[in-house]
């Protein structure tokens, strides 16, 4: 694939990696590592040395000397680009698919009814957070996220929609149920590790 992409928002803290890239391998044939233990802003080195790969750095530096593998082998970001977006932080090639089948190009294409009918998510996955026509799109992708991997949960005998009654009934008092969600938000599972 020959999508290229910058994220648009990142973290500031000390040492926090710079922004989120994808590209093809012509353009990144490999990628490194952040260092964030590395200081950055050292106007005493020979040459001096300040935090550039943006605005507000305080620390921190990408290695890309050599390939470094990801915890899948990869060493290359070439169709990467799918990275979270939204409210619920929607990533991954599988999401940002059942959202375009459902709501977006590919249902138009294919004759369903469709509320997004020239937005093609997998092709322009930054469509959720940087559309100025469909500013609701945030939203609309985490509450799409919510009732398709959300809602219908069930694992080990934990049923989301029976936990959630149990939460409520019992006055919404302590974190296990909430602890619980987070875990199927953010890893996929109610009991992380998953």
């Amino acid at each position: 694939t020959n999508m290229s992409i910058e994220a648009v928002t990142h973290a500031k803290w000390w040492g926090a990696p710079g922004p989120l890239f994808c590209g093809p391998k012509t353009q990144y044939p490999h990628t490194g590592y952040w260092d964030f233990s590395y200081t950055c802003d050292n106007k005493w080195a020979t040459p001096p040395e300040f935090c550039d790969i943006y605005e507000g750095q305080k620390g921190g530096k990408h290695i890309d000397d050599a390939p470094y593998a990801n915890a899948a082998g990869r060493t290359d970001v070439e169709g990467c680009c799918w990275w979270g977006r939204g409210v619920i932080q929607t990533s991954g090639v599988c999401n940002f698919g059942k959202l375009n089948y459902f709501l977006g190009k590919r249902a138009h294409d294919e004759g369903r009814e469709s509320r997004y009918p020239d937005i093609d998510f997998c092709k322009d996955p930054e469509a959720i957070c940087a559309n100025d026509n469909h500013r609701e799109l945030k939203w609309i992708a985490g509450f799409f996220y919510w009732v398709d991997q959300v809602q219908p949960y069930e694992s080990d005998g934990w049923v989301y929609i029976d936990e959630l009654h149990k939460f409520v009934d019992g006055g919404m008092e302590g974190d296990a149920f909430i602890n619980s969600v987070s875990g199927i938000v953010n890893r996929g599972c109610h009991n992380p590790p998953c």
